[in-house]
């Protein structure tokens, strides 16, 4: 059963999850030839000042 963890730094709307879950499931279905109830994803929404790039707080970028 392929998975697939998704992180992003803020937050997405439903409908935004809808299509990316949508997106990567079609292709890995196609790819890796797996049913596409086999395929899980999770999404996880982080917050941005939790998450720094370069030694900054992406919130303060």
């Amino acid at each position: 059963m392929p998975y697939v963890n998704i992180r992003v730094a803020g937050t997405l709307s439903k409908e935004q999850k809808q299509k990316i879950a949508k997106g990567v499931t079609d292709v890995i279905s196609e790819v890796a030839n797996k049913p596409k109830e086999a395929i899980l994803i999770f999404i996880d929404e982080e917050s941005r000042e939790n998450i720094a790039k370069a030694g900054v707080l992406l919130e303060d970028m």
